[in-house]
C-alpha cells in the first residue's frame, strides 16, 4: 500500500519492489546465522533487533520527509529485513531452547503462533489504517511503533536473554526425564 499510495507504483509492478525485501529476508539468517553461535545469541539477537529498530526509525523519518524515492525505499526495507529476519528467526529458536527437550517443539509452536498472530493481525491492521489516511506523518507513527518494539526487544534480550551459545541443548535446559538426577 505504501508503494501504490505514496509512490504511485502500479499494483501489477509492486512485486518487483517487494522482491528485494524477500531477498533481504532470506539472506539475513543465511549470512548472519553462524554469528549467533560464534559471537553469542544474546549479543547477536540484541544487535540485530536494535539495528533493525534504528534503521526502521531512520527510514520512517526519511519517508515522512519525502527524502526517499521508491527504489531507495525498497532498498531500505531490504536492509531492515536483512537484520530483522535474522533476529526473529534466532529468537524463536533460542526461546525454545530454554525449555526441556520433552516440550521444546510445543514451545516453538506456541511462540511462533503467538508472534505470527500478534504481528500478523495487529500490525497489518494498524499500519493499513495509518496508510489509508494518506498522511506520511501517520505512516511514520506506524514505523516508530515497530521501531520501538524492536529496540525494546533488543533491550529485553540484552538484559534477560539466555546465553545458549556453544552449549548443548541439555546444558541450556535439562530434559524433564533428568530432573531428579544431579
Amino acid at each position: 500500500m505504501v508503494l501504490t499510495d505514496f509512490y504511485g507504483v502500479p499494483s501489477e509492478r509492486v512485486g518487483w519492489y517487494v522482491l528485494p525485501l524477500a531477498l533481504g529476508n532470506f539472506c539475513g539468517p543465511l549470512l548472519l546465522g553462524r554469528l549467533f553461535d560464534v559471537v553469542g545469541r544474546r549479543v547477536m539477537i540484541s544487535l540485530t533487533y536494535g539495528v533493525s529498530g534504528v534503521l526502521l526509525a531512520i527510514s520512517g523519518y526519511m519517508f515522512e520527509q519525502g527524502l526517499l524515492d521508491v527504489t531507495q525505499q525498497a532498498i531500505a526495507w531490504m536492509v531492515i529485513f536483512f537484520f530483522a529476519s535474522a533476529a526473529a528467526s534466532s529468537a524463536y529458536l533460542t526461546v525454545a531452547e530454554t525449555f526441556p527437550l520433552e516440550i521444546r517443539a510445543l514451545a516453538i509452536a506456541v511462540f511462533y503462533a503467538f508472534g505470527t498472530g500478534l504481528g500478523g493481525m495487529i500490525g497489518p491492521t494498524l499500519f493499513g489504517e495509518l496508510i489509508e489516511t494518506g498522511e506520511r506523518s501517520n505512516v511514520l507513527i506506524g514505523y516508530l511503533i515497530g521501531a520501538g518494539l524492536m529496540v525494546f526487544a533488543a533491550l529485553v534480550q540484552s538484559i534477560w536473554g539466555a546465553a545458549a551459545e556453544r552449549k548443548s541443548l541439555e546444558e541450556v535446559a535439562r530434559p524433564l526425564s533428568q530432573a531428579g538426577e544431579r
